[in-house]
């Protein structure tokens, strides 16, 4: 049993070399986004609370950004909490509240973000936020703002057509004021008033969602047009390198035409 459990490791650390080489000879996605899905469930099978899988998935988000960090990722963009979410039960909110609030406190006093000059930015209606996680995400982004090594984006309080309704009102807005003539309003202009404008790449070159489900869920709803989708059977919080190689190693077997 022992000398079958040691072989299967050997096979798949030989894999996981193997994997790892051939992707690092592809072009490598610059734009990374992910629907982090299955936390409850994942809770719920193991018998613990749901909230317990949430906090196996916040451990999983600092996995994500080293490995972003060691294959040169440039953007990863997290579906933390939707607007949706917020009909969860208060107790599970809580809980999230708390989770985020506590581990952006980490990051602050911690120098991950400043020896790796990563830049924090939250997409979402901030103003959905309890006022004390709201502040000290806030002064999370403030504090690495300059940063352009890698640029993390966490998706709270967010929802695809939340954004596209908060982008009309801004360039109406800009319409009524005279700052921008409807005949001059074009896809680049509506993209500049999207939450992920100040971006190097806005639109994700892949998608991943993990846990089997097969849909978007109002996720960067006006950037993903032409974002390749990458499903993956596996719970967030059991989402391994070797799942993410091999979404990259996906994305670079694709050919990307964008309609020609």
């Amino acid at each position: 049993m022992i000398k079958t459990l040691l072989r299967v490791i050997g096979v798949y650390k030989i894999y996981e070399k193997w994997l790892e080489r051939a992707i690092i000879k592809g072009e490598m996605p610059s734009h990374i986004a992910i629907i982090m899905d299955g936390n409850r469930r994942w809770a719920i099978e193991k018998g613990l609370e749901p909230w317990l899988g949430h906090r196996a998935g916040a451990d999983k988000v600092e996995e994500v950004i080293d490995w972003c960090l060691k294959f040169g990722i440039k953007i990863v963009t997290f579906f933390v909490l939707s607007t949706e979410n917020f009909k969860r039960s208060d107790e599970e909110l809580a809980e999230l509240f708390n989770l985020l609030k506590e581990r952006a406190t980490k990051y602050l006093e911690g120098d991950t973000l400043h020896k790796h000059k990563i830049r924090v930015k939250v997409i979402g209606r901030k103003e959905l936020l309890p006022p004390d996680v709201r502040a000290v995400l806030e002064r999370l982004e403030e504090e690495t703002k300059k940063y352009d090594g890698l640029f993390v984006n966490l998706a709270i309080a967010y929802g695809g057509r939340a954004e596209l309704t908060d982008a009309a009102k801004k360039l109406a807005q800009d319409v009524i004021s005279g700052k921008v003539r409807i005949e001059e309003i074009t896809e680049e202009v509506i993209g500049r008033y999207l939450y992920t404008a100040d971006l190097p790449a806005q639109d994700p070159d892949m998608i991943i969602r993990t846990s089997g489900e097969e849909r978007i869920s109002n996720f960067l709803l006006w950037q993903s047009a032409y974002s390749e989708l990458v499903f993956l059977d596996v719970y967030w919080p059991e989402f391994r390198k070797i799942d993410f190689m091999r979404a990259v190693r996906t994305y670079q077997t694709r050919v990307r035409r964008f309609g020609a």
